[in-house]
């Protein structure tokens, strides 16, 4: 384990408290207790929470994961994640890792 991965981990679980919704936050923090007890790595716990941190953030502090119904309320979220031209002119990407081809 490196250290720099390990700061960075702690680094984003720290975030967890600033979550707008403590419900939220909750669920968060049993997620990252889940990771922890299946053996994920660093990383992989890394990149959940900060996308599970973003989307909490999105949908602020009058709604828990609990009320997201609908499948608009989660593209509207991907919406803003989507990469601008000049740093994807072919409109491949979406989020590091996730390619989607728009064709």
């Amino acid at each position: 384990m490196s250290s720099s991965c390990s700061v960075k981990l702690s680094t984003i679980v720290e975030k967890i408290n600033l979550v707008p919704n403590k419900e939220n936050s909750s669920i968060i923090y049993d997620f990252y207790n889940y990771m922890q007890e299946k053996g994920s790595s660093e990383n992989h716990q890394v990149n959940n929470l900060k996308v599970v941190l973003d989307l909490a953030n999105f949908i602020g502090s009058n709604v828990t994961f609990y009320n997201i119904q609908r499948k608009e309320h989660i593209i509207s979220f991907l919406n803003t994640k989507i990469k601008n031209s000049d740093i994807d002119p072919e409109k491949n990407g979406l989020l590091p890792g996730i390619i989607f081809s728009r064709g």
